[in-house]
């Protein structure tokens, strides 16, 4: 039986037959502050879902961004008065401790959007040569008019798009676009940002652009599989599949995986709200295990709840499954099925509580879900 995994375009679970060599791209932070639980579920389901892989024989390329050329970050930069990439140089590297400390593997790649400026050059060059885009007030613009399959990726409605754009810095209102869901791939920089030159005006690249340069030079033309947070399904997943297929000409994505949004106190964890639980924090009380189990008790697939009782909780699952001594080699299998229908980490949990209370050895079980007793 083969792995079976939700895929967002087709809306479906359907089979993950991937070659030998397993192509991933997983869009990383934009590094302007500290990695809260959130984070943090986004990349240990793609931690999980490799680790799966690897014992299924596959050799794994994961390539995981690093966005330090966006307004986010200039904007933080700009409040406490340093260098923008001094400051992403620091949460970056706060940001790798963090998934040192949570047992992620080490991906292949960590490219920064910085060090692509001429591929991204190249790349909207592509674009523009095949009659996608446009210069108008000294941008680039993508034309979607020109993509008739823009939206098949999330599948909202042109009112939900325009909805979503607007709220996620998509600039619907922008006279200089000859429609409001035209995204930018260059446009000028303000006096106080990184400025590159180019052929169509000196300025910067726009953010969905960076990801689709980096994917091409690291992975190639298409990807095994693309993965990162629901809520860049759209605008960015669906303008880097477009403009990606419009510059290539051939399928970007093979299958797109989204991880569910974590909430806390009835909202979505978010910088704005400030409803936010850091991993650096939490691991200064907690055995970061625990905080992996806390983690990896819900499913990748639904909207989940951070409470107070969750790290006592798998505290208290830890030291359970510590205890058991008796070999069973049908658990591990137990645990490899739950994971091929559709990364079931809470079935895979419940399996190895069934057998540990049974006093069984879940060492190998455990260790699948990057847990080491």
């Amino acid at each position: 039986m083969s792995m079976r995994l939700y895929d967002t375009s087709r809306r479906e679970v359907v089979a993950f037959e991937p070659g030998q060599l397993v192509t991933m791209y997983t869009c990383g932070i934009t590094p302007y502050d500290a990695t809260h639980i959130g984070h943090a579920s986004t990349f240990l389901t793609y931690d999980v879902l490799q680790r799966r892989l690897i014992d299924l024989g596959h050799e794994i390329r994961c390539v995981r961004n690093v966005t330090d050329v966006d307004d986010p970050l200039f904007a933080k930069a700009r409040q406490l008065g340093v260098h923008y990439l001094d400051l992403a140089a620091g949460e970056e590297a706060r940001f790798e401790r963090d998934m040192e400390a949570l047992n992620a593997l080490p991906v292949h790649s960590t490219p920064r959007a910085s060090s692509a400026i001429p591929d991204i050059r190249g790349f909207i060059g592509m674009v523009l040569e095949r009659g996608y885009a446009y210069t108008s007030g000294g941008s680039v613009y993508f034309d979607v008019s020109k993509f008739p399959s823009f939206g098949s990726v999330s599948h909202y409605s042109r009112e939900q798009m325009i909805a979503f754009a607007r709220e996620r810095g998509g600039d619907v209102d922008n006279p200089a676009k000859r429609d409001p869901l035209d995204f930018v791939l260059w446009h000028p920089s303000a006096d106080d940002e990184p400025s590159w030159e180019a052929m169509w005006g000196a300025g910067r690249p726009g953010w969905h652009i960076e990801c689709s340069a980096l994917a091409l030079r690291e992975l190639g033309e298409t990807i095994d599989l693309h993965g990162g947070g629901s809520d860049l399904i759209f605008p960015h997943h669906e303008c880097e599949r477009a403009q990606s297929e419009a510059a290539t000409g051939t399928p970007f994505v093979k299958h797109w995986m989204h991880v569910a949004m974590v909430f806390m106190d009835g909202a979505k964890m978010s910088k704005s709200l400030g409803n936010l639980v850091f991993v650096d924090a939490l691991r200064r009380e907690w055995d970061p295990r625990a905080i992996r189990l806390a983690i990896l008790e819900n499913t990748y697939r639904r909207e989940w709840e951070w409470t107070s009782e969750a790290m006592p909780r798998a505290r208290k699952r830890l030291d359970a499954w510590s205890t058991g001594t008796r070999p069973d080699a049908s658990v591990l299998e137990r645990v490899r099925e739950r994971l091929d229908d559709d990364l079931d980490t809470p079935g895979a949990v419940s399996v190895i509580d069934e057998a540990s209370a049974l006093g069984l050895d879940v060492r190998d079980s455990a260790n699948l879900l990057g847990v080491v007793l």
